[in-house]
C-alpha cells in the first residue's frame, strides 16, 4: 500500500511542477530536504520564492487535499524553508508558501488547483 501511495504522490508533484511552470513559476528545487524536514517544490514567481506544498489524492471521499496540509507539516515547511532561505543567500527575498492540491480520479483526468498563501511562516514546534 505504501508504494502506492508515494507512486501517486509522485505523480501529483510531477503534475503539479509542469502546472506550475505553465503558469509562469520556475521551478528551483524539487523535494528539498534537511533533517527539518522536506519541501516538495521550490519555485520563483517573479521575484517572490515560493515554498509548494503538493497533496494528492483520488477522490475527495476522505475531505479535499489541502485539509491534509495540517499546523504541523506548516511549522515542519516553513524550518525546512528558513534553512532553505539560508542556505542559498536568499534571507531578505520575499517569500510565500503555496498548496496545490492534485486530484486523480481514476476515470476521469486531472484535478488541479493552486492555493496561493495559503499559510504564513510558522515558528514553534
Amino acid at each position: 500500500m505504501k508504494a502506492k501511495a508515494s507512486s501517486l504522490g509522485r505523480q501529483g508533484e510531477e503534475l503539479a511542477g509542469r502546472f506550475l511552470a505553465r503558469q509562469g513559476y520556475r521551478l528551483l528545487a524539487r523535494n528539498y530536504r534537511t533533517r527539518l524536514g522536506e519541501i516538495d517544490i521550490v519555485a520563483e514567481e517573479g521575484r517572490t520564492v515560493v515554498f509548494v506544498e503538493v497533496k494528492t489524492r483520488r477522490a475527495h471521499d476522505c475531505g479535499h487535499p489541502a485539509e491534509a496540509v495540517t499546523p504541523a507539516k506548516c511549522r515542519q515547511i516553513s524550518k525546512a524553508a528558513l534553512q532553505f532561505l539560508g542556505e542559498t543567500g536568499r534571507e531578505g527575498q520575499e517569500a510565500r508558501f503555496d498548496v496545490v492540491a492534485v486530484t486523480l480520479p481514476l476515470a476521469a483526468p486531472p484535478e488541479i488547483e493552486l492555493i496561493r498563501n495559503a499559510f504564513d511562516l510558522s515558528y514553534g514546534s
